[in-house]
């Protein structure tokens, strides 16, 4: 078995988490410090940081829940960290986050126990969109909407065009398909825009709706199923964008923990399809802590 499967499958880290540990010079195999791709023979040793590192287990079941993760809560599995994800979702399971969001931001996140759906879901390639309703510290204008739709040069990268849609004089709506650090607070911080509140609410076909912040569930059937390539994933073709609206009267934008109700159609960048619904979820599950 690959070293980072084994470390997958103990329940305490995601592949891309053990790959990362593994670059670190923090994994060894019977005394000596491993590397990528390494195979684990049984009866071998893995150790991280010192520590050994279970054989790795059978699921009992697999595990898939979306959380509404609040302001405050990390996305780590270091238990040492105050306010990591791990604790506050408290899961009789051992599940790590598919992905991040930042602790200053609130909204959807996934969590699993299943290593191999880690990959397909955050690989590059693969383009999946990740929707958020952002407000920001000022006055948007079109100029604003218009630029940050078709890419923005960052120190490190350019953004890919993206779909962005006005919903109140200072709160719009973003689809990105790639995550870079900080992504969203970078791009508008480019044109002199400081980000107060960002809320994900949808990661490919899975939404957020109506799950209270805190909160979590269990994925349906359907919903796993897309996550695995099903036809759940499946895009619908494009559409043309909507004509130009009229320019928007002044008022209060909604914050993004509001219910922003149905955007006026000020969209810039690629047009992304519309997301098939996804099934309704099952009750909802416990939490800890309240931030």
């Amino acid at each position: 078995m690959r070293l980072n499967k084994y470390l997958g499958e103990s329940g305490s880290w995601s592949r891309r988490e053990a790959d990362g540990l593994i670059e670190a010079g923090r994994v060894t195999v019977n005394g000596a410090a491993a590397s990528l791709g390494v195979q684990v023979n049984p009866g071998d040793e893995v150790k991280v940081d010192g520590s050994v590192v279970g054989a790795a287990r059978k699921k009992s079941r697999p595990v898939y829940i979306a959380l509404n993760k609040p302001v405050g809560i990390t996305c780590t599995t270091e238990r040492a960290v105050v306010g990591n994800i791990v604790d506050f979702v408290d899961h009789e399971e051992r599940v790590f986050p598919i992905g991040r969001l930042d602790k200053d931001s609130e909204g959807l996140i996934l969590l699993t126990n299943d290593g191999d759906i880690v990959n397909e879901v955050l690989r590059a390639e693969n383009a999946h969109d990740k929707e958020y309703v952002v407000a920001v510290d000022h006055q948007i204008t079109e100029d604003f909407i218009q630029k940050l739709g078709a890419g923005v040069r960052l120190s490190d990268a350019t953004t890919r065009p993206c779909r962005v849609t006005w919903i109140g004089p200072k709160v719009f709506n973003i689809i990105l398909q790639q995550g870079l650090n900080r992504q969203i607070r970078r791009m508008c911080a480019a044109f002199s825009y400081e980000v107060i509140a960002l809320k994900r609410v949808r990661i490919m076909h899975i939404r957020l709706d109506k799950l209270p912040p805190g909160k979590w569930r269990n994925l349906t059937k359907e919903e796993v199923d897309g996550l695995m390539g099903g036809p759940q994933q499946r895009r619908p073709k494009h559409r043309p964008p909507p004509p130009p609206p009229k320019k928007a009267a002044a008022g209060s934008a909604p914050a993004p923990h509001a219910t922003a109700g149905k955007p006026v159609h000020k969209t810039a960048g690629t047009h992304a399809p519309r997301p098939r619904p996804a099934g309704k979820g099952r009750g909802h599950g416990k939490s800890r802590g309240r931030h």
